[in-house]
């Protein structure tokens, strides 16, 4: 019997991508990002959906359906009603609009079959946009049941939602709908505090824990009313978002004592705790909605998708207070995981054709993306001048030990490529977490990035509660947990003074290269079954210094998307103090080669945010 074959797309947004299911199995799925260069490129995935049929061995006739991740007519729909419920005051923000849908958005069949090279026959589907969120939840878990909780800034005119999902079937039940939302209440603060709306997010969750929340009363007081059930209301005349070409207003201003930080200024303590204030507001939505969807479902089981999925803090504090006995999070929460979702939900709701659900999850680890050749990572470093040595598999491995010990930074481009917006070992940049001096080193020489930022430790999957205050997996980075006391130090005389940047000071516990200020750390459990190359790395790490983790941060610097191709990484490592690279089996060291840095152009490619 011949295969069924959908490819799923979201575009036109946010991070556009593409994902290819066979019969129920993800066959592929990338971001347009990686392949264009551009960061959260939001324009048609051509690239990546030509890599997904290719990697799927057929052309676009052969489909036997395609689906969108998100219903244009509905979306439009809540725009004019915006506009017009706030003209004149929103006709700028319109005239900006309008044409983009015009030609774009509500031309859609238009345009994928353009894309498509007009070779697809066959039908069209448009999913909501929160189904195809809640279906790439549902169906990758390993659950036959489950809640389903999603929650981002709005698609169409939802911007929460909640479920069940149960054997084939997925089905929404409750929602809360434009303005108010907790996605959209966060970028404010993102763009409040003087960073890029939808890229930043996680600059604020990072930045949290050197602050207080004595904002916490003042935004619950007058932002945001906030149920018992995890619903929520906001009050408008501080926001901008609806009519506005800002997502705050004068009234949030005049609150909040000044004008938006300038990106350019310095983070001040008050700028600290405000993203400390605003992240225990999420904390407690999060947590009611997650008590709520348990009470009225009465499933043992929580998916979680939708970009504040993402929120690795929310998602540990929902895992710490047991409300569910299980929790599964989609890797791709964020618009680009729709293309999966809709796709699969074409395949089990559309088509009503049977699923069985398999464990650990069927997403492969993430690892959904292209992978290149040892021919293809030769050629890219000869291209550019570049001096390497070739190795087998046990010879790498070692090698790549011998510069970590020495303290070195090694930038790893190996395997299929990470679907989402995290690095999970494939395109990864690895140093030893013992060292105090590599968390600032990494964040300005390598990632050209702000201090404050942590990183996450890469463990191994049987090692991790000897590290973490954690019993369960986290294969995709998208939950925090302590660390273990035992590994903790005693903090210096007069700590409890310092603030703000002077808290990097003290060094934590025993692995400061991944331990955050309040002693937590995003943690990925690395399994030998998904990743037989990085759970061997680290085991012979651990082997030689009894260090089962490693600092894993993703493989590009601040600006730029992820690298995909070994040419990409390679111009990633001249480019920068990273002092190895590992592409396919080959090995270049920085202190052999002859090649001279352009940072300067380089960095003028990719824009800073």
């Amino acid at each position: 019997m011949r295969p069924t074959h959908i490819l799923g797309i979201s575009a036109f947004y946010h991070d556009s991508a593409a994902a290819l299911v066979r019969d129920g199995e993800i066959v592929a799925a990338a971001q347009e990002e990686r392949f264009t260069r551009v960061k959260h490129d939001r324009d048609f995935p051509k690239n990546a959906a030509e890599y997904c049929l290719k990697e799927a061995g057929i052309k676009a006739e052969d489909l036997d359906l395609v689906a969108y991740y998100d219903k244009p007519l509905l979306t439009f729909d809540r725009l004019l009603e915006t506009y017009l419920a706030t003209a004149p005051r929103g006709l700028k923000s319109f005239r900006q609009a309008l044409p983009v849908w015009l030609h774009e958005k509500l031309h859609l069949p238009r345009e994928i079959d353009a894309a498509l090279g007009n070779a697809y026959p066959g039908k069209l589907l448009f999913n909501l946009h929160h189904l195809s969120h809640a279906s790439s939840a549902f169906y990758p878990s390993p659950f036959e049941d489950a809640a389903i909780i999603t929650v981002d800034g709005v698609g169409e005119w939802s911007t929460a939602t909640y479920g069940v999902g149960r054997g084939k079937d997925v089905t929404l039940l409750k929602e809360i709908r434009f303005p108010h939302s907790l996605g959209l209440l966060y970028s404010a603060f993102t763009y409040y505090l003087g960073f890029k709306v939808n890229s930043g997010e996680y600059k604020i969750m990072g930045l949290a824990p050197y602050g207080v929340p004595r904002y916490y009363d003042l935004i619950k007081d007058n932002l945001i009313d906030i149920h018992e059930d995890g619903s929520f209301h906001m009050d408008m005349k501080y926001f901008d978002y609806c009519a506005g070409l800002t997502m705050t207003s004068r009234a949030f201003d005049d609150l909040f004592g000044g004008p938006p930080r300038d990106p350019e200024s310095s983070t001040d303590q008050r700028i600290m705790d405000i993203a400390a204030s605003i992240q225990k507001v999420t904390n407690e939505i999060m947590l009611k909605m997650a008590r709520h969807v348990r009470k009225e479902t009465g499933s043992e089981n929580l998916c979680l998708a939708g970009g504040v999925a993402l929120n690795c803090v929310a998602n540990g504090l929902i895992l710490a207070e047991g409300i569910f006995k299980d929790m599964w999070i989609q890797p791709a929460s964020g618009d680009a995981g729709g293309a999966l979702g809709c796709a699969l939900h074409a395949y089990h709701g559309y088509l009503g054709l049977p699923r069985t659900p398999v464990r650990p999850d069927a997403m492969k680890g993430a690892y959904l993306g292209p992978e290149y050749s040892d021919a293809e990572a030769r050629a890219a470093f000869e291209s550019l001048g570049i001096e390497f040595k070739e190795h087998d598999e046990a010879a790498l491995i070692s090698a790549i030990c011998d510069c970590m010990e020495k303290g070195m930074i090694v930038g790893l481009c190996r395997g299929r490529m990470e679907y989402g917006p995290r690095a999970l070992g494939n395109r990864t940049i690895l140093g030893d977490p013992r060292l105090p001096e590599m968390q600032s080193r990494m964040n300005l020489k390598i990632k050209f990035r702000e201090g404050f930022r942590p990183f996450a430790p890469a463990v191994l999957s049987e090692r991790v509660s000897d590290y973490f205050e954690m019993k369960v997996p986290s294969p995709y980075m998208l939950l925090c947990a302590p660390i273990q006391e035992r590994l903790r130090r005693p903090l210096p005389d007069g700590w409890q003074d310092l603030r703000g940047m002077a808290l990097l000071k003290a060094h934590r516990s025993e692995i400061p290269a991944v331990t955050h200020v309040d002693y937590s750390a995003r943690v990925q459990t690395v399994h030998r079954d998904t990743n037989p190359f990085f759970h061997s790395l680290i085991s012979a790490y651990d082997k030689r210094h009894g260090c089962g983790v490693l600092v894993n941060t993703s493989f590009n610097v601040r600006g730029e998307p992820i690298v995909c191709t070994p040419r990409d990484a390679a111009r990633c490592f001249i480019n920068t103090e990273m002092d190895a690279l590992v592409a396919g089996n080959c090995l270049a060291l920085k202190s052999e080669q002859k090649v001279k840095a352009e940072r300067e152009e380089y960095l003028k490619e990719f824009a800073l945010d």
